[in-house]
């Protein structure tokens, strides 16, 4: 009988926890909030760590331009996996326009679970330059990020030129944010777009791509994390031909095209 305790008595230890944590979940829906927001920045983490090990590696045998995308896609198949949310494409041909400026909106961040779908390879992130200085600078650099300095309106520009002849002469695309920062809302809107990207395609002479992600206020939002989202992909917008001083108009007609198709899904 002794002997019998001594193993069970080990079990019904681990298996506690276990068992509040689900009674919790099922019972509760911003206990099932937590557990999974728990589950999804888990996933994060784990991917992180083993990223920079993939960096390093990738960086050394000349394949950094391709770490996001490796990064990427395991990102999704893992939190995918374990969160039960999966991303349906339309019109991912577009997305291996190559080189291009890749535009989305920016809603939380869950947007990394759909980066992860979508992503392609040979791709770059633009990043403030402030990001390079922080512990996620060496992977970002490790991995071929792109930093502006936002705060310099001179390097900027210098940074911007040169990003845009490093994409040409390597066939690199970028990944940019244009709103700059995430806006999550009942209501499927966009914040304004910066201008940084539009300036960078004109001068590179290199199309956009915009992609749309479906407002997910209805899966994900303070107190509630649920299932199920869509992603769009839009044609390429060329820009050859186009100078600085139509970097308002083609800002807003990307725009109001993202918008339209945001608001339709």
């Amino acid at each position: 009988m002794s002997f019998l305790l001594s193993l069970i008595r080990p079990i019904a230890y681990i298996s506690l926890p276990i068992i509040l944590v689900r009674s919790v979940v099922s019972s509760s829906p911003l206990g099932q909030y937590y557990f999974r927001r728990g589950l999804y920045l888990g996933c994060m983490t784990a991917i992180a760590t083993w990223g920079i090990v993939v960096a390093a590696t990738m960086s050394a045998v000349g394949r950094r331009y391709d770490v996001n995308w490796v990064i990427a896609r395991t990102f999704y198949a893992l939190a995918g996996t374990v969160l039960d949310i999966q991303v349906e494409v339309e019109g991912e041909e577009h997305v291996s326009t190559s080189p291009a400026v890749i535009l989305t909106n920016h809603q939380s961040m869950l947007d990394i679970l759909f980066v992860g779908r979508m992503m392609p390879k040979r791709t770059s992130i633009m990043a403030k330059k402030s990001l390079q200085y922080t512990p996620l600078g060496p992977f970002m650099v490790m991995s071929g990020a792109i930093f502006i300095d936002r705060g310099n309106n001179t390097r900027a520009v210098r940074s911007l030129t040169a990003a845009g002849q490093l994409m040409k002469d390597r066939n690199i695309s970028l990944w940019v944010y244009p709103e700059g920062t995430r806006h999550l809302s009942p209501e499927p809107e966009l914040l304004p777009f910066k201008k940084g990207a539009f300036h960078l395609a004109i001068q590179a002479g290199i199309p956009i791509v915009p992609i749309v992600t479906e407002n997910y206020w209805k899966i994900y939002r303070q107190g509630f994390f649920g299932t199920g989202v869509v992603k769009i992909p839009l044609p390429p917008i060329p820009t050859e031909g186009l100078t600085d001083n139509d970097v308002p108009e083609l800002s807003k007609r990307v725009r109001d095209q993202m918008l339209d198709a945001l608001r339709d899904i």
